[in-house]
């Protein structure tokens, strides 16, 4: 019903739009209109996955998680926007991990004392978290390289090392899903919630919704990047904080409701396969997506982070979560201390606006 109504705010933003109304308001309403349009995304992926099977499902759902945070950021990086490209980059990992996860095991911990999840999956996405933490900073700290040691000219280099870096994730993500998906799918354990769903959606119809959602997305996306400018000096907010915070925020609202109620259910396989898996996705397959991209569109993106604090907040979130999802099981205080940290992290990136 509320995936319903909030479809109300597409055709209100195409107003705003095409009576070029206030800034402000077309990125509000249009931001809005993003969190419907992905939870019939999401709607959809899943009923063409039910009829598809687990296989094909599995690359489905790797193919469309994160379908409207890809629309969004490929659409701010074909109007120059890099910052805002990269810090929705960051910002998701960061969501996922810290605020999704951490809201997850809290809530599920207040109904149950303890909850425990699949241990041999958690470590593989634990240490996929690793390759992730090495692989986005490691171009950093090859541009500091280039600059400090050999005091050369770095773009170039950076560039050609991010590509690089892009092909090797991209290799390593499809590694990951024929591990789960095929070779070691018995090992890892399916996710499953006890019960045993059948598609309520004809083939036909699920393709078509999924067809009309992603267009939406894209339409309503283009909305929100063109009026990022105005909006964000109208509110007062720094691209950075919109681009880490704002952006995934609405990009991936239907998948965070999604764990959050999972793991109030006890079921907290799904709650870890979401939150964890989703920010893998971001890493290693929409990162590396917008590095091509970036080629096709002549607007060259690497994946260098200049922000320390960007990368410190990476790098304790990874190796927080590694802390927390290597046992097997949780308890509502781990998820306090990771939303405390989303917190502290979300109150410097809004700070750290008045150092430009």
């Amino acid at each position: 019903m509320i995936g319903k109504i909030g479809l109300v705010f597409v055709p209100l933003a195409c107003v705003l739009e095409f009576t070029q109304g206030p800034g402000l308001w077309l990125f509000v309403v249009s931001a809005l209109a993003l969190l419907p349009l992905a939870g019939w995304m999401g709607r959809a992926t899943e009923e063409l996955a039910l009829r598809a099977g687990a296989t094909v499902g599995g690359l489905l759902n790797a193919t469309f998680g994160n379908a409207a945070e890809l629309i969004i950021a490929g659409i701010a990086l074909g109007n120059g926007q890099l910052g805002v490209v990269k810090a929705s980059i960051t910002g998701s990992i960061l969501s996922n991990l810290l605020l999704v996860f951490g809201l997850a095991i809290f809530l599920g911990g207040i109904r149950q004392e303890r909850q425990f999840f699949n241990r041999d999956s958690a470590a593989l996405q634990a240490t996929m978290l690793t390759l992730t933490m090495l692989a986005l900073l490691l171009p950093a700290f090859f541009e500091l390289t280039e600059t400090s040691y050999y005091h050369v000219d770095p773009r170039l280099p950076s560039h050609a090392f991010s590509v690089a870096t892009a092909c090797v994730l991209v290799v390593a993500y499809a590694a990951n899903l024929v591990f789960a998906l095929l070779t070691h799918r018995r090992m890892l354990g399916d996710a499953d919630d006890g019960q045993h769903h059948e598609p309520s959606w004809g083939m036909g119809f699920a393709a078509g919704i999924l067809v009309a959602a992603t267009a939406g997305v894209a339409v309503m996306a283009e909305f929100l990047v063109s009026s990022l400018d105005v909006a964000t000096e109208a509110m007062g907010l720094s691209e950075f904080f919109v681009g880490i915070v704002l952006i995934p925020l609405v990009g991936n609202a239907a998948e965070h409701m999604a764990a959050v109620q999972f793991a109030m259910r006890d079921k907290m396989d799904l709650a870890v396969q979401i939150a964890i898996g989703s920010s893998l996705q971001v890493a290693l397959l929409v990162a590396p997506l917008l590095v091509f991209l970036g080629l096709v569109l002549g607007k060259p993106m690497d994946l260098v982070f200049h922000n320390p604090l960007e990368l410190a907040g990476l790098a304790a979130s990874i190796i927080a979560v590694n802390a927390v999802a290597r046992d097997g099981e949780t308890h509502w205080m781990e998820g306090a201390m990771l939303l405390a940290v989303y917190l502290l992290l979300g109150s410097a990136f809004f700070f750290i606006r008045t150092e430009g």
